[in-house]
């Protein structure tokens, strides 16, 4: 096990962390004698499979971690006590300060950019307020108009479109990518000495995860001149640690492997599992499809729209917002469809259109949906129901579509409870446990609940979720967007052996082109609600037309 290279002026330093659930021989070690240090102005990757430690190891600084823990060893931070240069006067052990000084912190020295925005945004609140709220917290004095500027134009910077009428806009009214883009608006506001980014760009597109990584960059420049901002980056996209970190570290089941230079790690790594983890790069694996494959889905001139929000008058009825324009394409039997573009491109949308799940919104919702040959939008809820078995969907945010209140064999099982009704308890059970075991979850998981898991090892559920039913068509809603790239490339197999067993069809939506890369046949391009590009996969990556299919290609560093 490599060492951490010493650090002139650490900010954040981690002595013999450890962190441990149960007791006795029942004790679980999370995070065993973690020994890492941030310094000022540095930039620190840490890496690793899922449920290595990562996200406990970000979240013990703040004092965060879940209700059972155990916590040792030493958090030392430098960042609350300072001279006029930005020297560190004297370290602070985070583990040993009372709670209320820790609240103090928290923002004001040490913000944090979770890994689903979802859960972590205020669903009862603006994605302005929250941020004004973040802006005041650092400013008290600051007057409610001048927060609100600040808060536009950090909206604007983190790039989210019409900054200004989106600081209006909830939560759910954003897009995956742009509530993500929001919470980063959110934590930078305080500007923090330390800023802590648990997959800060999960599901931001490629070009706009480039943007963000430059703007923290930016950020981090202009700190210099109050001391110096670091950053520890938590991401299983090692693409973008190479662009970003300046030190890596490598965790495995809670410990630490490697530690080293960015260039060290990734061109000459010393330990196996860190080798294993910088070669683990999607397989392009697929089947052809037959020439004479039915066409299991398809769409004609498909279109969502949503109310504008401004008000109506006698005279003029306020013009909708177009977020899917006239979409049309046909799915066959055993062949997927990878469907890219930027956040807000109208991805998602086109995915709960097909499923059919925005008839309770104010979604207007024109054209076709055809579903193994029966009209999808003429189709009564009760029939509906009946063909749901046969079209499943795994999410883009696992902890937000998992019931918090269902242990894992309820979860898994439920749609057996309702489409195979007459299985009994022990056959009902062992399709769990079958269904688990290939995508990777030991069967000790069966009575715990969503909480209890990493990000990954949700996402891995809520894929066994879907397929427990045997689907004929799977809606894959960036499906392996929380994994690290190791239990990518398995999951991925998974996928694509299940494809070629029972002949599936994929509408696979992701903002990683390597992931649609190596799983679709043929690519669809999405921007601000329209196809602008469709082909072959292979020849679309090397021949491009549209400019802005080259810009996505190039940021991905696929063409």
């Amino acid at each position: 096990m490599s060492s951490a290279p010493k650090v002139i002026q650490p900010l954040l330093r981690y002595e013999d962390l450890s962190i441990s659930f149960g007791t006795g021989r029942r004790e679980k070690f999370a995070v065993n004698h973690l020994n890492l240090e941030i310094g000022v102005g540095e930039r620190v990757a840490l890496v690793g499979e899922s449920g290595s430690g990562k996200t406990l190891t970000a979240l013990a600084p703040l004092r965060l971690e879940p209700e059972g823990a155990k916590v040792t060893g030493r958090i030392l931070w430098s960042g609350n006590e300072r001279n006029s240069k930005g020297s560190s006067l004297e370290s602070v052990d985070l583990l040993a300060l009372p709670i209320q000084d820790i609240r103090d912190i928290r923002g004001r020295e040490i913000a944090m950019v979770f890994q689903e925005p979802m859960t972590a945004l205020n669903p009862l609140f603006t994605v302005g307020n929250q941020i004004v709220e973040a802006v005041q917290v650092y400013q008290p004095l600051i007057s409610k108009a001048d927060s609100m500027s600040i808060a536009i134009e950090l909206l604007k910077k983190t790039g989210i479109p019409d900054a200004d009428k989106r600081f209006h806009s909830y939560p759910h009214q954003l897009s995956g990518g742009q509530r993500q883009r929001a919470m980063i608006a959110m934590a930078l506001a305080c500007k923090p000495r330390l800023l802590i980014a648990d997959e800060p760009t999960t599901a931001l597109d490629v070009s706009l995860r480039m943007q963000i990584l430059d703007l923290l960059k930016d950020l981090q420049e202009e700190a210099k001149d109050d001391g110096g901002m670091g950053i520890l980056l938590i991401t299983h996209d090692l693409n973008l640690v190479k662009h970003f970190a300046q030190r890596v570290a490598v965790l495995n089941q809670g410990i630490l492997m490697e530690c080293g230079t960015t260039g060290q790690i990734f061109k000459h790594p010393e330990n196996p599992y860190t080798q294993a983890l910088v070669n683990s790069e999607p397989v392009r694996d697929l089947a052809p499809v037959m020439p004479l494959a039915p066409v299991l889905l398809s769409t004609e001139s498909l279109s969502v729209s949503y109310p504008s929000g401004e008000s109506s008058t006698w005279f003029k009825k306020p013009p909708s917002r177009q977020v899917l324009r006239k979409v049309s394409f046909a799915l066959k039997q055993g062949q997927t469809i990878g469907v890219i573009g930027e956040s807000g491109s109208g991805k998602t949308t086109l995915g709960m259109a097909i499923l059919g799940l925005l008839g309770d919104s104010a979604a207007q919702v024109t054209g076709e949906v055809d579903v193994l040959g029966n009209d999808w939008q003429k189709l009564k809820p009760i029939e509906r129901r009946a063909m749901r078995s046969s079209l499943q969907v795994i999410f883009q945010d696992p902890f937000g579509s998992l019931s918090p209140r269902m242990t894992v064999m309820q979860i898994v099982s439920e749609g057996l409870d309702v489409h195979f009704p007459k299985l009994t308890p022990a056959e009902r059970e062992g399709r769990v446990l079958d269904i688990l075991r290939e995508v990777g979850i030991d069967r000790s998981a069966l009575t715990r609940y969503p909480h209890e898991f990493s990000g990954g090892q949700r996402q891995r559920i809520a894929i066994a979720r879907a397929l427990i039913l045997k689907p004929q068509i799977l809606v894959l809603d960036e499906p392996t967007s929380a994994l690290d790239v190791s239990i990518q490339k398995q999951v991925l197999a998974l996928l694509s052996d299940l494809q070629k067993k029972y002949n599936l069809a994929y509408l696979m939506i992701s903002h990683d082109l390597a992931v649609i890369r190596a799983m679709s046949h043929e690519i669809m391009v999405l921007k601000e609600g329209r196809v602008v590009e469709f082909g072959d996969t292979e020849t679309l990556i090397k021949h491009p037309r549209q400019i802005y299919t080259k810009e996505l290609f190039a940021a991905a560093e696929l063409s």
